[in-house]
């Protein structure tokens, strides 16, 4: 009798925990995916809010806007982070879905063009960054720089900064047959690091002191160039839900938007949107 009492005590206890996780309007999961470029702002975002309100999880995954967006519009996830707005295919299958989004601005960036660090050279005009990255200048001495063949990086075709970056240098320029596409920010950095001749792009975010950053047009990507639209390649990153997305989603994005939310925008290396 003792041991049915005590199993009778057990349950009564673990009916009274969940109904009281069911009560908390933090006990959550929240699963979020797409930009690389956004991932470091939404992985600290995450980690905050959680500490914040720990019965809540938020999953925070890559893979690129184009998974970000197309994972939200065929609802798999409840935010889809991007460093560029819905194009056109997309709409289309947002239509075909009946579907619409919601898009929220949480950071402004600027797509930074970086080189290997011995590399002499400290400025670029888009004309010429273009030229780069469709194979018509393939080597640094053309540009005043060392005898070293260029070795174009760029990122995948999944990738938000790859549709930035091709509609606002290479207007839709074919790009260089034996160019590397690389997944991610970070991969594109770590890669230009190592590779002496190499050029690359990547979100502020992923600036470090072992690679160089190139000025464009004799401007450098700044929070004054960038707020004041001085430097050329700067873009919005956002969080893209459903119109029917659920308070603990909408609490998270207000959260980013909180005063302690761009704050950590900031430290991240990206410049606050409000």
């Amino acid at each position: 009798m003792k041991s049915f009492n005590n199993l009778i005590t057990k349950i009564f206890g673990l009916t009274i925990l969940l109904t009281m996780m069911s009560c908390n309007p933090k006990g959550n999961t929240i699963n979020t995916a797409g930009s690389t470029t956004a991932l470091p702002i939404v992985q600290a975002a995450a980690e905050a809010y959680m500490d914040i309100y720990p019965g809540t999880n938020v999953s925070v995954r890559g893979g690129g806007s184009g998974i970000g967006i197309k994972s939200i519009i065929m609802e798999s996830i409840d935010i889809g982070n991007a460093s560029r707005k819905v194009n056109e295919q997309e709409n289309m299958l947002l239509n075909k879905k009946q579907n619409e989004l919601l898009e929220t601005a949480i950071a402004i960036d600027a797509i930074s063009i970086i080189i290997h660090k011995d590399n002499p050279i400290s400025n670029i005009s888009l004309k010429n960054l273009r030229l780069i990255y469709s194979g018509k200048i393939a080597n640094w001495n053309e540009l005043g720089g060392d005898n070293k063949e260029i070795v174009v990086i760029s990122r995948d075709v999944s990738s938000g900064s790859y549709e930035v970056f091709n509609h606002a240098v290479m207007h839709n320029d074919l790009l260089k047959n034996n160019s590397m596409r690389l997944a991610s920010n970070n991969t594109v950095a770590t890669t230009v690091s190592y590779t002496i001749g190499a050029i690359g792009y990547v979100g502020l975010g992923y600036v470090n002191d072992n690679i160089n950053v190139l000025s464009i047009n004799e401007i450098l990507p700044s929070k004054d160039t960038v707020i004041n639209q001085e430097y050329p390649l700067t873009r919005k990153l956002y969080m893209y839900t459903t119109k029917t997305r659920s308070n603990a989603t909408q609490d998270f994005i207000d959260f980013i938007l909180s005063e302690l939310g761009q704050t950590i925008v900031e430290q991240q290396g990206y410049i606050r949107i409000k």
